[in-house]
């Protein structure tokens, strides 16, 4: 593998990586709806908000998220929607391994 396609699949597995938690998950979930602030996330998510923030600091170093500071409150929301198209592959993913194994089962 040559140095551009390395460094085009490290780019896609850094993304990926900072999907890979449910609560960042959720939080890209909750940001579909609309920006959000830090404090709305903390209490969907029934986490503290050093945990909210170090999750948030993730999906913003990925380039999933961006953040604006209004006053005293930080509100986020996503760079790039179609970050949800990856979600609609990933539950057909799941539907069809599930599909496969209850043919097994049958």
């Amino acid at each position: 593998m040559d140095q551009k396609t390395r460094a085009k699949y490290e780019a896609r597995a850094r993304i990926i990586k900072a999907l890979a938690h449910p609560s960042r998950l959720y939080i890209v979930d909750l940001l579909n709806e609309g920006e959000r602030c830090v404090c709305e996330l903390t209490e969907k998510i029934n986490a503290d908000m050093s945990t909210v923030s170090r999750h948030l600091s993730v999906l913003k170093a990925a380039g999933i998220v961006s953040d604006e500071k209004r006053g005293t409150q930080v509100y986020y929301s996503l760079c790039v929607p179609c970050v949800l198209n990856f979600f609609g592959c990933v539950e057909a993913v799941i539907k069809t391994a599930a599909v496969k194994q209850m043919e097994s089962v049958g």
